[in-house]
């Protein structure tokens, strides 16, 4: 059996002499390697090697550097033949166990680095890399179940004189048909199919990070991972889930294409083999501090007015919105988030919700946060569904099976997800965001696959009102077209109104104008790069709340809460509940890793207050009694609603009581009485009717449902 001992011209070129050509034929003798590789082992991996054997683990994991630091030529044969290579060292390892006295299942080799010569971007690989061993990085965009594939046919000759009637025939599949034989290939007799050898396999789909392309607006490319054996994972090991960043190490392959007709097509695709797989560095981790970043964050972080200066150097083309940059800084730096001790996690991803008219400058907000944050999505409403942003299942082209296939929000994971144009999605598309921004997961139970799939994704959304436009005479609540179950899981809501006014027209004007004739006027002084390893520095901390802090968190909900409570009988408005509470306790987290402290002081609690009151004083008061009431959002029906539905209600049960027949007539006398219109009274009563608590079996008379 030859292992690569017959050199390519090419490769032949590079000899100038005879000496040379002599010592690299040597080096790729069989015996050779193995005695090279024997070697190695025993230098650099006996240890592991030991514990391989006496743990009945599947597969060893070699290092290409210290494999090149002991033979350079070694790593160059590795490079240029990596079968061979690997077929080799299994070879060996076999020999080692054998030595040891052990029989164990044969131990499979596993690359687990390669030198940054061998790194290609998936739009890069070319027929030239075909055999080669590369190391590619992206996102997990797909991933199927766990199947068996093929590895082996193994045949016997039906000729007793064949060495092949004694010794099985091993015919390797490595197409996406299967290869069988017909005829002995040394006696051309009769062979007779005695086995087939099965392995456990995967396909992913891994696709480029967008961050990594040159151009921010190129098309991300994609390529199947096909996994054997040690490799693969079900969906409850989350390691290579989708969404999830991994570096693969493997051979690239071709696959033979077909037609229509079913015949083999000239073209053929791309796959890579995989040898080895783990997560990749993500997140703001990736980004590089060092000692001068550091000094100059701390330098910053000192200065009492480092929020005004960081809001200053956020998105300068866009003219004003300080109250709403510096809640996009917030959400940048997020929370702290925490595992609670019976296991309960709570989010520390601030969410946030602008909903203006149109042009008033949300869709550039959200392009800005998009561009400072390093892991990030921008999508559009209007062309994404609910499965495009969280999850879905298809059915993969390579195994033929089902394929769990992650969203933009569960790509995002760890980073941010700008989400344009919200209003123009259906409920239906909305309502699969619900457990993606509050749990932080997305579970998928769809044909044959049930996951969950990590999401720790920050949410900004942007949406136009109800009508296109605000109404300024109009509620501005009843404009908001969103799901209350939906609209409830985001932290801030702005509302953004594009009212005539004559000053701030035309200072409006002169800036976007100015930044037009000179574009200099949009540079700031802290570069976006910096920016981000601010944010990068400070995510590593984790504030705690000081006994001030929560002693002012405490006083201010409980005060919000009572000062609007009416009388004994629990009917009044709901001013703010435990999820603005928690948001209150993330934003002032935000605060506090501005400043770079790990101790949430009061001040910073009260500047989340003033940030939740500003949001709430736009759309949470009730128009008919001025008082703070949550549930305009949250429910959808304000507390003077929910108080009028039950006054008519009391009022008709009253009268059941004392007249034989109830009249609109005596139902309005009664309400003008606690002064409640006739509009609201037909609105209630047309309301009651349609979820079946009264009927009226005659015009303007009604009778209550038992």
């Amino acid at each position: 059996m030859f292992f690569g001992s017959i050199l390519s011209l090419s490769r032949l070129r590079k000899f100038k002499n005879l000496k040379a050509l002599t010592f690299y034929m040597e080096l790729y003798d069989t015996k050779t390697l193995i005695k090279k590789f024997h070697g190695f082992f025993e230098e650099f991996m006996h240890s592991d090697i030991k514990k391989v054997i006496s743990s009945g683990k599947p597969a060893l994991h070699v290092d290409f550097f210290q494999l090149s630091e002991y033979d350079l030529e070694l790593g160059d044969y590795v490079l240029s033949h990596p079968l061979d290579a690997f077929m080799l060292m299994e070879q060996t390892l076999a020999q080692i166990a054998e030595g040891e006295g052990e029989h164990i299942q044969p131990i499979r080799v596993r690359l687990s680095s390669l030198p940054e010569s061998e790194r290609v971007m998936i739009r890069d690989i070319r027929s030239e890399h075909l055999g080669k061993l590369v190391l590619v990085e992206g996102q997990v965009r797909r991933k199927t179940d766990v199947r068996p594939r093929l590895e082996y046919l193994e045949y016997l000759c039906t000729n007793p004189s064949c060495s092949y009637s004694q010794d099985k025939l091993k015919l390797p599949q490595s197409e996406e048909k299967t290869r069988t034989l017909k005829n002995c290939p040394k006696c051309k007799s009769m062979i007779e199919l005695v086995n087939k050898i099965l392995v456990d396999s995967q396909t992913l789909i891994l696709e480029e990070v967008p961050e990594h392309l040159e151009n921010q607006g190129d098309q991300p490319k994609r390529i199947n991972i096909l996994l054997q054996r040690d490799l693969v994972s079900p969906f409850k090991d989350s390691r290579t889930n989708p969404g999830s960043r991994v570096f693969v190490i493997g051979i690239v392959k071709e696959i033979p294409l077909q037609t229509r007709t079913g015949a083999d097509s000239i073209n053929y695709d791309l796959l890579i083999e995989g040898n080895f797989i783990d997560l990749s560095e993500e997140d703001y981790s990736e980004i590089v501090v060092t000692k001068e970043d550091e000094d100059a964050i701390k330098e910053l972080s000192a200065k009492d007015d480092v929020v005004e200066i960081l809001v200053k150097n956020t998105a300068p083309s866009i003219y004003g919105n300080n109250r709403i940059k510096e809640a996009v800084l917030l959400q940048l730096f997020g929370g702290s988030g925490a595992i609670k001790g019976d296991g309960i996690k709570t989010r520390g991803d601030i969410h946030m919700l602008l909903i203006g008219d149109p042009g008033a400058a949300k869709s550039q907000l959200l392009k800005s946060a998009s561009k400072i944050s390093p892991k990030s999505m921008f999508v559009s409403g209007k062309s994404a569904t609910g499965t495009g942003l969280t999850a879905t299942v298809v059915k993969d082209d390579l195994t033929k099976g089902w394929a769990l296939e992650a969203g933009a929000i569960v790509l995002a994971s760890g980073g941010l997800c700008a989400i344009d144009e919200l209003d123009k999605m259906s409920d239906e598309d909305t309502s699969a965001m619900h457990e993606a921004l509050e749990q932080q997961t997305i579970s998928i139970a769809k044909a044959n696959i049930r996951a969950t799939l990590r999401c720790e994704t920050t949410v900004l959304g942007a949406a136009n009102p109800k009508f296109g436009r605000f109404d300024p005479y109009g509620d501005i609540a009843k404009q908001i077209n969103f799901p209350p179950a939906l609209i409830s899981r985001f932290d801030l809501i702005f509302v953004l109104r594009d009212n005539a006014d004559k000053k701030k027209d035309s200072l409006i004007a002169d800036h976007i104008l100015q930044t037009h004739r000179d574009k200099s006027k949009t540079i700031t002084e802290i570069t976006p790069d910096f920016l981000k390893k601010y944010i990068a520095y400070a995510k590593r901390l984790k504030p705690v709340l000081s006994l001030e802090a929560i002693e002012r968190i405490k006083n201010f909900y409980v005060s919000i809460r009572n000062a609007a409570a009416e009388n004994d009988e629990g009917k009044g408005s709901v001013p703010i509940t435990a999820r603005q509470l928690e948001a209150i306790v993330r934003l002032s987290e935000a605060y506090a890793k501005i400043k770079l402290n790990t101790v949430v002081t009061e001040e910073y609690a009260q500047k989340a207050i003033d940030m939740m009151m500003y949001c709430l004083e736009k759309i949470g008061v009730d128009p008919k009694t001025g008082a703070m009431d949550i549930d305009r959002l949250t429910t959808g029906v304000t507390a003077s609603t929910r108080n009028m539905y039950r006054n008519v209600l009391e009022i008709i049960e009253k009268l059941e009581t004392q007249v034989s027949e109830i009249t609109l007539e005596l139902i309005l006398a009664e309400a003008e009485k606690m002064k409640i219109g006739k509009i609201d009274v037909n609105k209630v009563l047309d309301k009651l009717k349609n979820e079946g608590l009264i009927f009226e079996p005659r015009k303007n008379v009604f009778k209550k449902l038992a």
